[in-house]
């Protein structure tokens, strides 16, 4: 009888703890739904927002140093005996379209007209900002460009030979004189609208080739003769106007980033 009665009472405790584990998981299903149902809604626009904001990671675009120099000047005394020269290129980036640009160069240049052959030899610089009218995409970092320069040139002139022009054809054609003359201190100044692009081929390393439209603004002649060609701002004998061509190759050198601002963005996220 001692047995059975301790049997019973087992069995009575283990049902008694069963009963208030289920009557306890019932009483917190209970408060979690009234939580629930009290707890407002997400709004369907903000969980897209969130997500979106979530998943699309910020974009930021690279600042810095670009250098290099313009192949066809480099190149162009290996077939072309009367030239000499370089011309290193560079520009720094400001803001998302506008960049500072500048150019600096040797040229040595024979010219040989019709009545003198004379050599300018000098150096000129460049300088003046770009404007990027290509939208890049992703992480691409090309440029089609459109900018204004200003050009200063200092250089010498070498008269090598010349005609003494003579309307009266009886008694035929004036010699050559080839008594050299050399003038120094020579300046041009000059003013350029240069349109161009640039593509990167590689990480860091951008091609590109651009046409410059020049205006002569300021020109320091020797006494004796005219200025047909000048450094930096390529042959006068069109007058004030002058044409100009490059194809270069350069670096870019990464200084710091700027992130990406959305137009629009900010103003949403103020009124949220």
């Amino acid at each position: 009888m001692k047995h059975m009665s301790k049997y019973f009472f087992s069995i009575c405790l283990f049902f008694t703890v069963v009963f208030l584990g289920q009557a306890q998981e019932i009483a917190n299903d209970t408060i979690k739904k009234e939580i629930s149902a009290t707890k407002p809604k997400p709004n369907k626009v903000q969980v897209v927002a969130e997500t979106t904001t979530d998943s699309v990671p910020v974009k930021k675009d690279r600042y810095g140093l670009r250098v290099g120099v313009d192949l066809y000047k480099l190149t162009r005394g290996f077939y072309d005996k009367d030239y000499k020269g370089v011309e290193f290129v560079g520009d720094f980036r400001l803001t998302k379209k506008y960049y500072i640009a500048a150019e600096l160069g040797i040229e040595d240049k024979t010219t040989d007209d019709d009545r003198l052959n004379s050599t300018a030899t000098g150096t000129y610089i460049k300088g003046g900002f770009d404007y990027n009218l290509y939208n890049n995409w992703l992480d691409m970092e090309n440029l089609i460009s459109v900018g204004l320069r200003g050009g200063f040139s200092t250089f010498s002139q070498e008269l090598n030979s010349y005609k003494i022009y003579s309307p009266d054809k009886y008694w035929g054609e004036t010699p050559v004189i080839t008594d050299a003359k050399k003038y120094t201190g020579l300046t041009a100044a000059w003013a350029e609208v240069a349109v161009g692009m640039k593509a990167k081929v590689f990480n860091n390393l951008f091609v590109g080739f651009g046409v410059q439209l020049k205006l002569l603004l300021a020109n320091k002649e020797p006494e004796d003769f005219e200025n047909l060609y000048i450094p930096g701002f390529n042959r006068t004998y069109d007058g004030s106007f002058g044409v100009g061509f490059n194809y270069t190759v350069s670096y870019f050198i990464p200084l710091y980033k700027k992130q990406v601002t959305i137009p629009g963005a900010e103003k949403k996220a103020s009124k949220k």
